[in-house]
């Protein structure tokens, strides 16, 4: 007879990411318990056959697999060990998946005061976007022990396409996804940059799109966000003071080596302008428009 308890899963943190994530789970086979801060999206998760839980601790009691998927270091270490937070009550022998990006070494401290406790710590930032989570086709950029990697095996398969096991220790995982942020922003600002220009210049915008998408100045994050631009709608897919927050860690990892990141460094400021002129919760592709009032650029508009 099968053990009910390894096919039970707890999600914290039903955003437009952790949402997908849960129905993945649900889709698997599993029993799936979450809780939020928004009692719509927990209510919508139920409706779609999962348990509600108010709190992360009633989340995580009974399940194997906890999956927290929070904005940040700070809310990651809540869920764990603040008021109801899920540490306590997680069976000895469960595994904590954090899929917040974060400093590596608040990762590596996290599942050191986690593993003291005799539950598993797995470091798994992901990288995909909304609709490669509700699919179960998110890229896992993961570390951690051999039994953290055993325990959450079958909920990384039913959340991804992929998963790198990247090394036998949190903290690796997260250092990876910065390295994919650090791009990531840089690309994103590169392109709001290129076509706000266009737009200076005069040019045909989805023309230029289409050029560009065919020649070597392409990039995933150029085509993946430059549609937004084109269709004025900044409803926010990634925000971005989400950018503010991934860039501004590189900028801390970078300072406490000594190592320039000087393009990385100009990329977050254009974030954190586009931020500071109000923009944060709007799509990412906003940066575009900071440079469109700067400069005078006309981009579309609804």
């Amino acid at each position: 007879m099968t053990d009910t308890r390894q096919r039970r899963a707890a999600v914290i943190g039903l955003g437009s990411m952790g949402s997908g994530m849960a129905a993945s789970l649900l889709r698997a086979g599993f029993s799936v318990a979450a809780c939020d801060v928004n009692p719509e999206a927990v209510a919508r998760f139920r409706e779609a056959g999962g348990e509600a839980a108010s709190s992360p601790a009633e989340a995580a009691t009974g399940a194997s697999v906890v999956v927290a998927v929070v904005v940040n270091a700070a809310q990651t270490e809540a869920v764990l060990f603040g008021s109801d937070g899920a540490a306590a009550a997680m069976p000895e022998g469960a595994v904590f998946v954090s899929s917040a990006t974060m400093d590596p070494a608040i990762a590596r401290r996290l599942a050191a005061q986690l593993e003291e406790t005799g539950r598993h710590y797995l470091d798994a930032p992901m990288s995909g976007g909304a609709a490669r989570a509700a699919e179960g086709a998110l890229t896992f950029l993961a570390s951690g022990s051999q039994a953290a990697f055993a325990g959450a095996r079958d909920a990384l398969t039913a959340m991804a396409g992929t998963v790198y096991e990247l090394g036998d220790e949190a903290g690796q995982g997260a250092a990876f996804k910065m390295i994919n942020q650090l791009l990531a922003g840089v690309h994103i600002a590169a392109a709001c940059e290129a076509m706000s220009f266009a737009a200076k210049q005069g040019l045909d915008l989805r023309r230029v799109y289409e050029v560009i998408t065919k020649s070597a100045g392409n990039s995933w994050m150029f085509e993946n966000r430059v549609p937004h631009i084109l269709d004025a709608d900044y409803a926010p897919k990634s925000a971005v003071d989400i950018f503010v927050k991934d860039l501004g860690i590189v900028q801390d990892m970078a300072r406490a080596e000594k190592y320039p990141v000087p393009v990385a460094a100009a990329a977050l400021q254009m974030f954190l302008m586009a931020s500071g002129a109000g923009m944060g919760r709007d799509d990412d592709a906003s940066v575009a428009r900071l440079y469109a009032q700067v400069s005078g650029a006309l981009l579309p508009e609804k």
